[in-house]
């Protein structure tokens, strides 16, 4: 990772110690989640590195991740996916033969692999049912993090198979919202509807104003450096495109702004990796694992 927060800690029961770990390439921000009483701790939205000229992956990040769950003396019991990220490659796969941790997703994942598995006509067997997570997340169910106790919050709108995780005082919302200045995730992919955004938004914003909020994405101006937390009342007050907006008034917005965008530039590698946990296809004949291009489908 090349940007490294400080960690973040409440004095609040079941509050958990919060690292996060910016990767300057894709503006992602990957987490620790730790439970100061036992050392337990989750991993969110591990970076798998990526040489697009090239088409090499690379886990020189992943690597800086490991050196820092050894050197906390830490135990991960989970490895979490947000979503299906279309903006980088998930390291999950690669985590998870290191840490010997479950990788967890949202149940609606399989919504994602039936819109995806015909674009990419698949060539492997390839079931899109989630079975190559561990763990698929419903909508209000809880787990653990050692002693913390974290909620699952279905927040579709930016893909219909996004959830963020509240752990004690923390809350990981993945693309849904980004820092004040910035707004808000982009509604156009498959599946994706500014309406729902707004509802799910809604959600987040109605829980106490003193929650930390960590977002997954940072674009900072020039005017600032990276940032990846706020809180539900900052973002009530201060977000430029919910503050003060109706859900009409959003959704136009939101919809606007999406018909200007242009594709992420490494969706086509990244939906194909992280709709299997981050696994890499299987090898050919000749020893070479290979990523498919679907020419004139966009």
């Amino acid at each position: 990772m090349d940007t490294k927060a400080a960690s973040t800690m409440t004095a609040k029961a079941n509050a958990p110690e919060v690292v996060g770990f910016f990767h300057e390439p894709t503006n992602t921000i990957t987490y620790l989640v730790i439970d100061p009483a036992t050392r337990h701790a989750a991993v969110i939205d591990p970076v798998l590195d990526y040489d697009a000229a090239a088409a090499k992956t690379g886990t020189a990040s992943a690597d800086a991740l490991l050196k820092e769950i050894s050197g906390r003396n830490l135990t991960i019991e989970w490895i979490i996916e947000t979503h299906i990220h279309a903006d980088h490659l998930s390291a999950a796969h690669y985590l998870k033969t290191r840490l010997e941790a479950p990788i967890a997703v949202g149940n609606k994942i399989s919504t994602v692999q039936e819109t995806f598995q015909p674009i990419f006509n698949l060539p492997y067997p390839f079931a899109p049912d989630g079975r190559q997570f561990d763990k698929l997340f419903e909508d209000g169910e809880s787990f653990s993090i050692g002693q913390l106790t974290a909620t699952v919050m279905a927040t579709p709108g930016h893909t219909p198979a996004c959830m963020s995780y509240l752990v004690g005082d923390a809350l990981f919302v993945g693309d849904t919202l980004f820092m004040p200045d910035y707004g808000t995730a982009r509604c156009d992919f498959p599946g994706g509807n500014a309406e729902t955004l707004y509802e799910s938004i809604q959600k987040l914003l109605s829980l106490p104003g003193e929650t930390r909020m960590f977002l997954c994405h940072d674009y900072p101006p020039d005017d600032r450096p990276p940032a990846w937390e706020t809180t539900v009342a900052e973002q009530k007050e201060k977000n430029v495109h919910i503050a003060g907006k109706s859900k009409a008034e959003f959704t136009s917005l939101r919809n606007k702004r999406d018909a200007g965008l242009k594709m992420p530039a490494l969706i086509l590698p990244s939906i194909q990796l992280n709709m299997r946990a981050g696994e890499l296809p299987p090898k050919e004949d000749n020893g070479t694992a290979y990523l498919k291009i679907p020419l004139n489908r966009f």
